[in-house]
């Protein structure tokens, strides 16, 4: 009896603290259910990884939008929940969903970039900054690049660089890879207007480990000797200090030659007193918009053009009445590319069933309601092409390759958005437009070609890469 008592007080104090953790996590799981009472329905796959590797390797074996349509059939239409790339994440689907993460930009969601590629292509010291810290100084130095009147001198350069790559790398042979030289043509145009750089020897030196560094993007960021994210770290490294000594010399060059006018966008950003390190970054930026995507679209245009011979006639026939409304030897100017109506109607068909960019990613800047569910702060949310491209609500018969659906007014609002949409849309949009039809144009009235395998595998690594890199078999026109 007295151990008993003596015990009493000990037992009366575990009484009430079992009593108070208890009360302690039923309000907590009621607030915490309170806070997010209807998340997107959906999995989260492994742990870190998450549904990562069904992404991928639904990529690599050709069906992307499979990753999405399995899921919006069997949790929602509009919204579903998944893990990518180690973190939490809601897939908005439709072009509601497009519409409202492009509108709810800096009110529901701002920008945000994977790790991976941070850690990619970043510089260390930059890693930390918010992506929309980062985003808003990257376009900051784009609109007077991309302005209208900059464009348009562009114009030239684009035809006589399309014209010098077609005779150095296609004329010379019979039987050519489209995919890399379509990649060596715009990594070439982007360094000579983005640094002056011409030298070909200076275009392979970032060439080579970009290609690297590009594919590990999109990658779980496991930093492991053989990865393909380790890899892509590694080139990273290499881009930055090659870019690093070409801008510290043109530095040098601008303060000896007491320039005042910019040639190119590193001028422009160093007469603006941005750091080596700060430019550094911004290029990689600029090279990643615009160079891998716009080789791709262009690939799939050589490719969509052989399999279809009406459709080439007809834009060869629109390329040639422009030539004829040319002097000889006068490079394209900006009335030229707005006479290829036709030509654009079959890029856009190209990119709809070859989508050269996947989508982009958001984070949540506050708890907000979608579609019923309730997304938290801090979730990354990402809209695709995939959940609209292929949709036959939108693109009846969406494996048909038919250019005239950009025809006249085009596919309804927010199903087509290669370029993105609302105040994020890409600012490269007409940049890439000229750079695409400038190379089409020269193409197609310099060759006939027939493809040398048909029915060549697509992969998605993370855009749509022919196995075999377009390989074709050419003529003269």
């Amino acid at each position: 009896m007295d151990v008993i008592d003596s015990l009493m007080p000990y037992l009366v104090h575990l009484v009430v603290l079992y009593v108070s953790l208890g009360v302690i996590y039923l309000v907590y799981k009621y607030k915490s259910t309170g806070a997010t009472p209807n998340l997107p329905p959906g999995k989260k796959g492994l742990p870190y990884i998450g549904e990562t590797m069904d992404y991928v390797l639904a990529s690599r074996w050709g069906t992307p939008e499979k990753f999405v349509t399995d899921r919006t059939t069997k949790y929602s239409p509009h919204v579903f929940r998944t893990s990518l790339l180690g973190e939490d994440m809601a897939i908005f689907c439709g072009a509601s969903g497009n519409k409202f993460l492009f509108s709810g930009q800096n009110k529901y969601v701002t920008s945000w970039w994977p790790n991976s590629i941070k850690k990619a292509l970043m510089d260390p010291s930059s890693v930390d900054n918010s992506s929309k810290e980062e985003s808003n100084k990257l376009r900051a130095y784009l609109p007077p690049f991309l302005k209208p009147e900059s464009l348009q001198h562009y114009i030239p350069v684009m035809d006589i660089m399309a014209k010098e790559h077609l005779d150095q790398h296609w004329s010379p042979y019979n039987q050519v890879q489209v995919f890399p030289l379509s990649k060596k043509y715009t990594f070439a145009l982007a360094c000579r207007l983005f640094m002056s750089v011409q030298d070909p020897n200076e275009i392979e030196k970032f060439a080579k480990p970009f290609a690297l560094a590009t594919a590990g993007l999109i990658s779980v960021p496991i930093d492991l000797p053989g990865t393909t994210f380790n890899r892509a770290v590694k080139a990273g490294r290499l881009i930055r200090q090659e870019l690093l000594n070409l801008i510290t010399k043109k530095k040098n060059e601008l303060l000896e030659k007491g320039k005042t006018v910019a040639s190119d966008l590193v001028d422009s950003m160093l007469m603006d007193g941005m750091t080596e390190i700060e430019i550094g970054n911004k290029i990689v930026g600029f090279f990643i918009a615009s160079h891998d995507t716009t080789s791709t679209a262009i690939t799939f245009i050589v490719s969509y053009l052989t399999d279809y011979p009406d459709v080439y006639n007809r834009v060869l026939e629109e390329q040639m009445d422009v030539s004829r409304s040319r002097r000889p030897g006068e490079p394209l100017k900006w009335e030229d590319i707005q006479k290829m109506k036709y030509t654009w109607c079959v890029a856009c068909e190209a990119m709809r069933l070859a989508p050269p960019a996947n989508g982009a990613f958001r984070e949540a800047i506050t708890d907000f309601t979608y579609a019923g569910y309730t997304i938290p702060k801090g979730w990354k949310a990402f809209w695709t092409v995939h959940s609209t491209n292929k949709n036959p609500n939108y693109f009846p018969d969406p494996e048909k390759f038919d250019p005239s659906r950009f025809e006249g007014n085009g596919p309804p609002p927010y199903t087509f958005v290669p370029f993105g949409g609302g105040p994020r849309m890409c600012p490269g949009k007409e940049y890439a437009r000229l750079e695409i039809l400038a190379f089409i144009h020269n193409l197609v009235t310099t060759f006939k070609w027939e493809k040398l395998n048909p029915n060549e595998k697509i992969s998605y690594i993370p855009s749509p890469i022919p196995e075999e890199g377009l390989p074709i078999k050419l003529q003269a026109a």
